[in-house]
């Protein structure tokens, strides 16, 4: 069980509205560290970037972002649980918010059945995980990737609470309500600053088409009531639309206080298309709006 200090404290620290920027490991790290800089420089709250078994390092990436800032947290979306065993994964995320207290969150998940070799049973592998990695490291809340009312009912008992991505604030909702008010829930949403609507959803659809192929994302957008139709290929409009918010500065941020108004604690924005140099121009449009900076 999670300590609900930590899980208070990150509530009262994050802020509204973090990023979620993959896109980032492709640049060498100077480019990294300036764009970090940067993030926090506007007001975001939070930098979080995932992880492919035999890819990246999510510990590494993260020490990289941390040491080049001063305020801003890192979170780990995911560290994944194929990739280390729970002790090593502990004692790293321990470390971490040892030498920057109070600025790193461990997200845990499972990934993708396409993904990872001999994956399988992907609940019963997080419930061993946890009890492997054991207490949660001092000061760092544990929260665990999440779609599906199984695995949001494992975040509530045995972690700080969810990280979810690639989900409508109709998703948010139900997930608030699965967690209850006391953990927390920090959801993704893909963005695209761009109001002419063929331009904005034939990027979003560069994003949507890679994770149509998931199955665990396709089986949590079923349950939220779209069809066969809306799955095909890179998603109909319906989907698109639902998924990736796009249009004005005004517009983005409206879809991000939907997420809040369902229950989200920090709504972590991933800028489509451009690469970083993309990203980040995005980011500085938004921040107005999203963080005030």
């Amino acid at each position: 069980m999670a300590g609900m200090e930590t899980v208070e404290q990150a509530r009262r620290a994050l802020g509204g509205t973090g990023v979620w920027v993959n896109v980032l490991q492709q640049e060498p790290a100077a480019a990294q560290r300036a764009a970090v800089a940067r993030i926090e420089e506007l007001g975001y709250g939070s930098v979080w970037t995932g992880e492919v078994v035999g890819g990246n390092d999510v510990f590494a990436q993260e020490a990289v972002w941390l040491a080049a800032t001063s305020r801003i947290a890192a979170g780990t979306g995911i560290a994944n649980i194929w990739a280390r065993h729970p002790g090593t994964a502990r004692a790293a995320a321990a470390l971490l918010g040892d030498a920057w207290p109070g600025r790193f969150l461990l997200g845990l998940g499972v990934s993708h059945a396409p993904m990872v070799e001999h994956y399988d049973k992907p609940l019963r592998r997080m419930r061993e995980y946890l009890d492997g990695l054991g207490d949660p490291p001092p000061g760092v809340p544990v929260v665990l990737a999440a779609l599906r009312p199984r695995m949001l009912e494992l975040a509530r008992e045995r972690a700080g609470g969810a990280h979810t991505y690639f989900v409508s604030p109709e998703h948010t909702a139900g997930a608030r309500a699965v967690l209850g008010p006391d953990r927390l829930l920090i959801p993704e949403q893909a963005v695209v600053l761009e109001a002419d609507p063929a331009a904005a959803r034939a990027t979003a659809r560069e994003h949507t088409a890679r994770y149509l192929q998931l199955p665990n994302y396709v089986n949590n957008l079923k349950e939220l009531g779209f069809t066969g139709e809306d799955l095909t290929g890179a998603g109909s409009d319906r989907l698109v639309d639902a998924i990736v918010a796009w249009g004005t500065p005004e517009a983005i941020a409206q879809r991000v206080r939907a997420h809040r108004d369902a229950g989200a604690d920090h709504v972590l924005v991933q800028p489509l298309g451009g690469g970083a140099a993309g990203a980040l121009r995005q980011l500085e449009a938004l921040a107005p709006l999203l963080t005030g900076g």
